[in-house]
């Protein structure tokens, strides 16, 4: 049995009256008839009480207009569905970040922005190290990264900068350093460095000191970045961003002299995006960068 034979059934239930039905379906009495007796044949059941004058439901008529009805029904939400699917209204986008990106507000201002424009978009976050984010791009684990470049891409993944972040000195509140406004680059040359999520700022800080910085391995996210400078295991260059955001005892923030070292977070995304729903977050995005 097809969807037309439930329209033609529901249409002539409502209607009582087959030339009526007809029209109202766009086709031609005879061929409304044609379709009741296939779906009576289907059912090996009559579905009408029919004589000359009048037209009346059977009580097998009675329960199927029921189902048929909500089968319509159900046939035009799918429709709809589909539809709406495909401009980008519902589905599921899968999301991942780094600390930075939520310490910025970045995220949470683009998210919320994406969930009241599209409410019916599951939108699934998960923070990830920044160096396998790009590959799960590429491979379909995940659809968007908010990143920090520079950080290796494959071919298919492109990126776009949507904030600008420079980056600072952490340092444990004891140091000698931490009694300094403005900190030269030159100072820290003694210091041993914690690696943030994003190396960047700390080879350049070793570059304008004129030293390769003596590193410890990435404890992982921010929060253990900051922790391990609390513990005086070292000092970090980290963006700004967390200077406003993480507050931790026996921590403190300093500018490194000369001009600022720029860092940024960007979104990573596929080139040739084909689901509906990303190219939606994306067209917001770019939007939000025309707007600036």
């Amino acid at each position: 049995m097809e969807l037309r034979h439930f329209r033609c059934f529901a249409a002539v239930a409502e209607t009582l009256h087959f030339a009526r039905a007809a029209e109202q379906l766009g086709i031609s009495p005879p061929a409304l008839t044609k379709q009741i007796q296939e779906i009576e044949r289907l059912l090996d059941v009559r579905l009408f009480h029919r004589t000359k004058r009048s037209v009346s439901l059977t009580s097998a008529g009675e329960v199927f207009l029921e189902e048929a009805l909500r089968t319509l029904q159900q046939a035009a939400r799918a429709e709809e569905a589909a539809r709406r699917a495909g401009r980008g209204e519902i589905g599921r986008i899968e999301i991942g970040y780094i600390a930075s990106a939520a310490y910025s507000g970045l995220l949470q201002t683009e998210v919320a922005r994406f969930r009241e424009a599209y409410p019916l978009v599951q939108l699934n976050l998960i923070e990830a190290p920044m160096d396998t984010l790009p590959l799960e791009v590429s491979n379909g684990s995940l659809d968007l990264a908010f990143i920090r470049p520079p950080v290796p891409c494959p071919a298919d993944v492109t990126f776009m900068t949507l904030l600008y972040d420079d980056f600072v000195a952490a340092l444990p509140e004891q140091s000698p350093l931490a009694r300094k406004d403005i900190l030269p680059a030159a100072d820290l040359a003694s210091e041993r460095f914690i690696l943030p999520e994003q190396a960047s700022g700390t080879v350049e800080v070793g570059r304008r000191g004129r030293f390769v910085p003596r590193t410890i391995h990435n404890p992982g996210g921010l929060v253990a970045v900051i922790t391990l400078v609390s513990l005086g295991q070292g000092v970090a260059i980290v963006p700004a961003s967390v200077m406003e955001r993480v507050h931790m005892p026996g921590v403190v923030y300093r500018q490194i002299e000369g001009k600022s070292i720029p860092g940024a977070i960007a979104l990573a995304s596929r080139r040739h995006e084909k689901s509906p729903v990303v190219k939606v977050f994306l067209k917001q995005l770019k939007a939000r960068q025309a707007a600036r």
